[in-house]
């Protein structure tokens, strides 16, 4: 298990990171578990990640499990276990039905200490990629979101994003208004999208935010033959990665450090010298 960061005066959170099966209840398991293992380490806000409930054998098998906004098992369980542990808990993602027939929303919701949802976000950017060895089209399941979503968490501003919105710089700008203390970034990348642009996005949505950055990421071989990239983590607003897990279930724990976030946004303004 990666280790805290050493800044003082912050907010101690961590990336649960899964590699999850075509099984519900198994993922529901392997997810209390983890949770457990992370507010037992210390942390105040935890994060699973994308797809956390299901890497299902067919893109549709998304649609069989899809819950009604507000209601349902997967968010009875995480409801559940935020009021068990007393944390913050941003459960990755899962199907939440959606308007248009035949597609669901990838949604992002959020539990307080109590068990209280506070937030939802719906993924907006959906993810397409064809090499002619892996082809992957989100589209054809999922409907696309169109709001974006920050909350307060212990006096800290949290905004939500997904995965591919990754790519999307403008997103995370938008997010800024006002400065977002900390983003959260549930993902599945793939193994090759992974190795070649998943720290180098994240580290560059740190340094241009100038805020921590908590990456949660599918991180193995999945049963459904697909594999994902992992190394979940934590970096600080100068760019620093605090805290990585390469592969296979487990925490990147580290810490938002209000400290660290004064000294480069005072050292290096460029949040207030934004023109566009």
């Amino acid at each position: 298990m990666a280790q805290a960061c050493g800044y003082a005066s912050g907010m101690n959170i961590a990336a649960l990171q899964m590699v999850s099966t075509p099984d519900v209840d198994r993922n529901l398991d392997t997810a209390r578990q983890l949770i457990a293992q992370a507010a037992d380490a210390g942390a105040r806000l935890l994060a699973l990640p994308e797809y956390f409930c299901l890497m299902g054998l067919r893109d549709d098998d998304k649609l069989r499990i899809a819950e009604r906004d507000g209601d349902g098992p997967i968010q009875n369980a995480l409801a559940e276990a935020a009021a068990r542990h007393g944390v913050w808990l941003v459960g990755g993602t899962l199907p939440l039905l959606a308007a248009t027939p035949g597609r669901v929303r990838n949604a992002c919701c959020v539990w307080n200490p109590q068990g209280e949802r506070v937030a939802r976000y719906d993924k907006i950017h959906l993810f397409a990629f064809d090499n002619g060895r892996e082809s992957y089209d989100e589209a054809r399941v999922l409907e696309a979101g169109d709001t974006l979503v920050a909350f307060e968490a212990d006096g800290l501003r949290v905004g939500l994003s997904i995965c591919y919105d990754l790519r999307f710089p403008e997103l995370y700008r938008q997010l800024m208004h006002p400065p977002c203390d900390l983003l959260v970034v549930p993902a599945a990348f793939t193994y090759t999208t992974g190795q070649a642009h998943w720290e180098l996005l994240l580290r560059a949505r740190a340094v241009e935010n100038q805020c921590t950055v908590l990456a949660v990421a599918q991180g193995g071989l999945h049963e459904n033959g697909r594999r994902t990239w992992g190394h979940s983590m934590v970096i600080d607003p100068w760019g620093e990665v605090q805290a990585v897990l390469a592969e296979g279930p487990g925490l990147a724990q580290g810490e938002v450090s209000l400290a660290r976030r004064d000294a480069v946004r005072s050292q290096l303004p460029a949040l207030a010298h934004r023109r566009l």
